[in-house]
């Protein structure tokens, strides 16, 4: 397979010229590509560290574009995906799209639309790992807090004044000012409102992950 460094196009079409022509047209463009001839020999080749875009036929034997799109989202995949379609499977793309799709071309596909749907696709992968590599690291930070250091984040996070946490926790309010310190210390936060920011950021991404897709891909 190719480098994860570099973005990579995975090409999925059963239908050889097209796979071919796009790959040239993508290569001439300086993408890496990787081209297979059905949704299966996608999934057993995939490796979900590899990032960049899938460019999908909507209509395949067997296993088909859609119900490659479901296994990739139940395993929590961040790949865009751009289907191809033909005329009559234009409602199957609205589904798909509200399932998450990047984008659909229609065969012929125009070079230059293409071209264009991959980089927005591109870059949008590029975004969401970023994010991913955020809330990885800020999880990283929460794991060093002790129990009570946890504790004290939470009534913190919720507007809790020291105080108030100290009569929660049946404790003294200086001790809550050292734990309070030590939050604040290991999750890096210059003040309450980036502690907030910090914690919700973790909280509201962290649902998307590449990192259970071999095992669940695996299984498909």
């Amino acid at each position: 397979m190719t480098s994860s460094l570099n973005p990579t196009v995975f090409v999925v079409d059963d239908y050889a010229p097209v796979r071919n022509s796009i790959s040239r047209l993508l290569r001439a463009a300086g993408f890496l590509v990787s081209v297979f001839a059905s949704a299966e020999e996608f999934l057993a080749q995939y490796e979900p560290g590899i990032w960049g875009c899938l460019v999908l036929d909507i209509a395949m034997p067997a296993l088909n574009g859609l119900e490659l799109q479901d296994i990739l989202t139940k395993a929590g995949s961040l790949l865009p995906i751009i289907f191809l379609t033909g005329e009559g499977d234009i409602p199957k793309c609205v589904r798909a799209m509200k399932h998450g799709a990047n984008d659909f071309l229609t065969k012929p596909v125009d070079e230059k639309d293409l071209l264009a749907a991959v980089c927005v696709a591109v870059d949008k992968h590029r975004a969401r790992r970023r994010e991913q590599l955020q809330v990885t690291e800020i999880r990283a930070r929460l794991g060093t807090l002790t129990p009570r250091e946890r504790e004290v984040l939470e009534y913190v996070v919720a507007g809790k004044l020291n105080k108030q946490i100290a009569g929660e926790l049946g404790t003294v309010e200086q001790t809550i000012k050292v734990h309070r310190a030590r939050v604040m210390q290991k999750m890096r936060a210059e003040s309450v409102a980036e502690l907030v920011r910090l914690v919700e950021h973790s909280r509201l991404n962290g649902a998307f992950t590449d990192g259970a897709l071999v095992t669940q891909i695996a299984d498909c």
